[in-house]
């Protein structure tokens, strides 16, 4: 059964202007998420951005949007193939759990000027 679905939106333009601040990129992101991106060379921005699009829409599929949540407690990481995971920590696991949350499922995209995610939980 699905549980919730969200959607979220970045502008690439905003991680740009976030890149050179290493400390709020670990207010916001997980230490291995950062690891990743950053080894994606010219498109760390752009993966940047789709992560924290992800975040959000996490979010708004739980229904109650960021409220009490660590952003880095959300990690999207990618498999062998490429494909996003949605690992979560702290308050974001303890929130999915919550709703009765068994899996998570997580798309991400970007294009010129953004980048876009869309979660899908189920129980």
């Amino acid at each position: 059964m699905i549980l919730g679905i969200g959607i979220d939106i970045v502008h690439i333009s905003r991680m740009r202007q976030w890149q050179a601040d290493e400390e709020l990129l670990m207010r916001y992101f997980h230490p291995r998420e950062l690891e990743e991106a950053k080894a994606k060379g010219p498109s760390f921005v752009q993966s940047l951005a789709a992560r924290f699009a992800a975040k959000e829409a996490y979010g708004k599929a739980l229904g109650t949007g960021l409220h009490n949540l660590r952003l880095k407690d959300i990690r999207i990481s990618n498999d062998e193939n490429g494909k996003p995971d949605l690992i979560l920590y702290g308050s974001a696991k303890q929130r999915f759990t919550n709703i009765g949350g068994r899996a998570a499922f997580v798309s991400l995209t970007h294009e010129r000027d953004n980048a876009i995610a869309v979660v899908v939980l189920e129980g």
